[in-house]
C-alpha cells in the first residue's frame, strides 16, 4: 500500500462493520499482549495495562450491545473476548495487579 504526500494510504480501506471494528480492537490487544508485532515499529512489545484496557473496551461493547447483535457478531465478540482473556491471564498470571484494579507499584 503506497502513501501519498499527505500520509494517506492509496489502497482500499476495509468496509466499516461491527465485526471489523471488533477485530481492530482485538488486534490492538494482541499487540499490547506481545502476541503480534506492532505494525508501526515491527517490534514485539508488551503493555499489560494497555492490553487490559482494550479487553475492557471489548467487554463494555459486549455488555452494551448484548441485545443488538446478530448471532454471528455475538459469537465473534464472545470468542475474541475468551481468547484475549486467556492470553492475558497467561501473560499476567492469576494474581496480576492489572486484574485486581490496583495501581501498579513503581519499580
Amino acid at each position: 500500500m503506497s502513501q501519498n504526500s499527505c500520509g494517506c494510504s492509496s489502497g482500499p480501506m476495509p468496509e466499516v462493520t461491527f465485526s471489523t471494528f471488533i477485530l481492530s480492537l482485538a488486534s490492538s490487544a494482541l499487540v499490547h499482549l506481545g502476541e503480534v508485532p506492532n505494525p508501526e515499529t515491527g517490534s514485539m512489545e508488551t503493555s499489560l495495562p494497555l492490553a487490559k484496557h482494550s479487553i475492557d473496551v471489548l467487554e463494555m461493547l459486549h455488555m452494551k450491545t448484548q441485545n443488538c447483535l446478530d448471532d454471528q457478531e455475538r459469537k465473534l465478540l464472545e470468542s475474541i473476548l475468551f481468547e484475549l482473556r486467556m492470553k492475558f491471564v497467561m501473560k499476567c498470571g492469576p494474581n496480576c495487579e492489572c486484574l485486581s484494579g490496583k495501581d501498579q507499584k513503581p519499580a
